[in-house]
């Protein structure tokens, strides 16, 4: 009798996984599939550049998911790359992204996301990120 074994997954591939679920859940506008990415208390922030100095704009998940859903445009992040470490619960990930509407380059930036391995699984509970239009390709 042959043996079968499970395929274990890795934390890495889990939260890889978890991201991409994510952005194509906003392309789709399904605000249920991104608010079970967040943990309850998640926060979101935004680098503003304002010449040299970094100013920092924080908006609240709630707000986000109904913009996602009402939005009367294709959103669409495309990420780049992933740098992924994790150190048991805690992953962070660095995502590289450009950013279209209706298919339209917009900007890019990166994506700094700190999650948490909850009962649901792997949560989102930072995302900070830059956006610019120059030097992106």
């Amino acid at each position: 009798m042959q043996k079968v074994y499970a395929q274990q997954t890795s934390p890495e591939s889990e939260v890889r996984d978890l991201l991409q679920n994510f952005f194509y859940a906003m392309k789709r506008k399904d605000s249920a599939t991104i608010q079970a990415a967040f943990h309850v208390d998640a926060v979101m922030q935004t680098v503003i550049e304002e010449g040299s100095v970094a100013k920092l704009g924080s908006s609240d998940v709630s707000d986000f998911l109904k913009r996602v859903a009402t939005s009367e445009v294709e959103l669409d992040e495309r990420l780049l790359a992933y740098s992924i470490q994790v150190d048991g619960l805690l992953a962070h990930a660095w995502t590289p992204y450009e950013f279209y509407v209706n298919s339209e380059f917009s900007h890019c930036g990166v994506n700094s996301f700190q999650l948490i391995n909850t009962a649901s699984g792997w949560q989102i509970t930072h995302v900070i990120d830059t956006r610019r239009k120059e030097g992106c390709r």
